[in-house]
């Protein structure tokens, strides 16, 4: 049983040489640190640089020290975040089975499952196509999902048993010791404005560290922190830094809630000096359609202007506050993404249709996916199905990341529907004997264009698909590409807090998320994602933290000591979604997963520094730290 493996396994002597270690981000990019493992840097590392930086990133435009001297005001600070966990409830868990003659099969929790395919058959040595991998209901994932840990195990295990099945499922204390968290971070930011609160330069240098493995997200994190501004001048430099921690994973717009709490905490700071209002502030700096984003392209239709219009005209915003209570404003950027994307649509007998992706749904993109096909080819919402399907079934799909199901996924569903759709129209044109450029699809029937292709009766998707044998044969639609015309995300959030003095316990007393979704399929899921976003960066904000010992240990493996906000921590979060359509997406998609998360960390720093007069620069903002800073001004 695996209580007698558990019992034997603590009866094994083992002697372990406790080697030099670092943990934290700075220390570990010091010259003299402990070196994680020498030859790892790329060719962007400079000579000379500290021998645990392994990627280094440097852009920007226009003039820096100009912009800085043309400033009223200049400020800089340095801004530390905590590696946290994604939390989802579910573990990792892994049924495999690997037979002698190479060929296998796996059941993975996972948000993509041709990734597992193609790294546990680059692992083990076999080849890809010998393995079928079927994607399980995720029970969440948030990015974390989207890699290996111990999937190979499974198949190198079953191979060692003759070809029998093994499951493997991880406990709390392995996962969170063991997969991948956020990084940690340690950010300057310096930031200049002239006296009405115009942005003039800014500059960023980022350290993060991905464990013992280069990946951390500085790039993104770079490329996220001035995103929603019109900046005339600005610069990043970023160090991706190695330390003796686990290789970081994805979490839910990786390094972007990161980046967004150093420049919004600064931001706020700056603006409030000058007295003004912090969304006023914005609008007046915001980016726009045709800006130059700070990373180097040029905005096209964006919606970010909107996010704080609709934020500015929120009741919440004009609450009334009490003593001990601050209201904080931030706001936050994602790109979204597309990705290889395989779909295909089958018309059944019965003239209803079966959808199969290749994505597996983590928020309702199956609903998404279904209403979107149901409009294109004109039928009820019921009488679409949209399975999850295994590697096997179609070509390569990428995981369901970078806010790109509902993009990606449902673009090129749309897409087999109106291939499907043509197929369709041919078949009515042959029925009646002309030609195909005579038939229009409407409200899910084949009709004449004209009057000059006939006065033909509609002919329904329920009549062609009954007689398909006796025209040509089945009808399906297919896609198989990258969907292109990827749209940008802006979100803004209000969040009213209350500190308590004796204890440090900060309250969330209302909690506002707007943010532009570009067309809401399913507003009800897109509320949830906006919602969930914002939970979590409250409890990064608040309580969740690696914390490690002098040891190098990670000293809370289990939920009772790593702490996540439960239903009782909050109160209900408003919504506003706002809808600036993607011209990119047949029905102006965006994507939502990932924004939310993007802004709580700076918007609840901005309202506990209102709350009490002290500016937290490091996180989580938990009761002791607070207290203590509240204690200190007191006896200032």
């Amino acid at each position: 049983s695996a209580q007698l493996a558990q019992e034997a396994a603590r009866l094994i002597p083992v002697d372990y040489e406790v080697l030099p270690h670092v943990t934290d981000v700075d220390e570990a990019f010091k010259m003299d640190a402990p070196v994680i493992r020498e030859g790892a840097a790329d060719y962007s590392v400079p000579e000379g640089s500290p021998p645990n930086v392994v990627r280094v990133m440097d852009f920007g435009h226009g003039d820096v020290e100009a912009g800085f001297a043309k400033a009223d005001l200049v400020r800089e600070g340095r801004f530390l975040t905590e590696a946290t966990h994604q939390g989802y409830i579910e573990p990792h868990a892994c049924l495999g089975q690997l037979g002698a003659d190479g060929k296998g099969e796996m059941w993975v929790c996972t948000q993509g499952h041709w990734y597992i395919r193609r790294m546990c058959a680059g692992v083990l040595g076999i080849d890809a196509a010998n393995l079928r991998v079927t994607a399980s209901e995720i029970g969440g994932g948030f990015g974390g999902k989207t890699t290996i840990f111990m999937e190979p195990l499974t198949l190198a295990l079953s191979r060692k048993a003759g070809g029998r099945p093994v499951k493997l499922v991880m406990n709390r204390s392995d996962v969170l010791r063991a997969t991948g968290p956020t990084a940690s971070a340690s950010m300057d930011v310096k930031i200049g404005m002239t006296s009405d609160g115009m942005l003039t330069a800014a500059t960023a240098d980022f350290r993060m560290t991905g464990g013992a493995f280069k990946g951390s997200p500085v790039d993104a994190a770079l490329d996220c922190a001035f995103a929603c501004y019109d900046l005339p001048a600005v610069h990043h430099l970023g160090y991706d830094v190695m330390a003796n921690r686990p290789k970081a994973a994805a979490y839910r717009a990786p390094g972007a809630p990161m980046a967004a709490f150093a420049v919004e905490s600064l931001l706020d700071q700056m603006w409030r000096e000058l007295g003004l209002d912090p969304i006023e502030a914005r609008l007046k700096n915001a980016a726009r359609d045709g800006t130059k984003a700070s990373y180097g392209p040029t905005f096209k239709t964006i919606g970010f202007v909107e996010t704080l219009e609709a934020a500015r005209a929120h009741p919440n915003y004009a609450a009334p506050l009490g003593p001990n209570q601050g209201r904080g404003v931030a706001s936050g950027f994602w790109f979204n993404y597309n990705g290889d994307t395989s779909v295909s649509l089958a018309i059944a007998e019965d003239g209803t249709a079966q959808v199969s992706v290749g994505t597996p749904d983590i928020g309702g993109s199956r609903a998404s996916i279904a209403l979107m096909v149901a409009e294109t080819l004109g039928i009820d919402y019921d009488d679409v199905r949209v399975s999850v399907v295994e590697t096997g079934a179609l070509g390569v799909n990428e995981p369901t990341h970078g806010s790109r199901a509902t993009f990606a996924t449902g673009k090129a569903a749309v897409s087999a529907a109106e291939q499907a759709i043509r197929e369709m129209c041919h078949r009515a044109a042959q029925k009646w004997g002309i030609d195909d450029e005579a038939v229009e699809w409407v409200d899910g029937a084949a009709r004449p264009a004209g009057p000059n292709a006939g006065k033909h009766p509609p002919m329904s998707i329920v009549e062609i698909a009954g007689m398909m044998s006796s025209t040509g044969g089945p009808i399906a639609g297919h896609y198989e590409g990258n969907p292109d015309g990827v749209g940008e995300s802006f979100g803004t959030h209000v969040v009213d807090v209350e500190v308590d003095p004796e204890t440090g316990r900060t309250t969330i007393l209302r909690y506002l998320v707007v943010q532009d979704a570009g067309r809401a399929i399913h507003p009800a899921y897109v509320e949830g994602q906006y919602q969930g976003g914002a939970v979590q960066g409250i409890g990064w904000a608040l309580n969740e933290e690696y914390i490690y010992g002098k040891d190098g240990r990670l000293q809370n493996p289990i939920f009772l000591d790593y702490r996540i906000p439960v239903a009782s921590d909050l109160p209900m979060i408003d919504t506003v979604i706002v809808e600036v359509p993607n011209p990119g997406h047949p029905y102006g998609v965006r994507g939502v997963g990932e924004t939310g998360i993007t802004p709580p960390l700076p918007a609840v720093a901005n309202a506990i520094a209102q709350a009490t007069g002290v500016r937290f620069n490091s996180l989580p903002m938990s009761p002791p730290k607070v207290l203590a800073a509240i204690t200190a001004k007191r006896n200032a």
